[in-house]
């Protein structure tokens, strides 16, 4: 298991790029995983989310937020008091 939050994105998504930014800027570490170029990231993100949508965000502990604008990615972490 991996020690920091895995963001799933698939190229070209205009909402990841901005979840991309608004994490870079807050300061957050994260791994990006680009979800077109690895069908196994692809398949992991639908088992953990149970859907097909980016931007999907999983941390160590099993916190899941998917198919979010930063609006909602703000609430999610502030309601879990996650922090960079």
């Amino acid at each position: 298991m991996n020690d920091i939050p895995r963001l799933f994105i698939k190229s070209g998504c205009p909402w990841c790029r901005e979840a991309i930014h608004w994490l870079d800027q807050k300061g957050f570490t994260y791994e990006k995983i680009d979800v077109l170029a690895d069908p196994a990231a692809y398949n992991e993100m639908k088992t953990l989310s149970g859907q097909k949508l980016t931007p999907t965000m999983v941390w160590p502990d099993g916190k899941l937020v998917a198919d979010f604008d930063t609006g909602e990615l703000q609430m999610f972490l502030e309601k879990h008091d996650i922090q960079p």
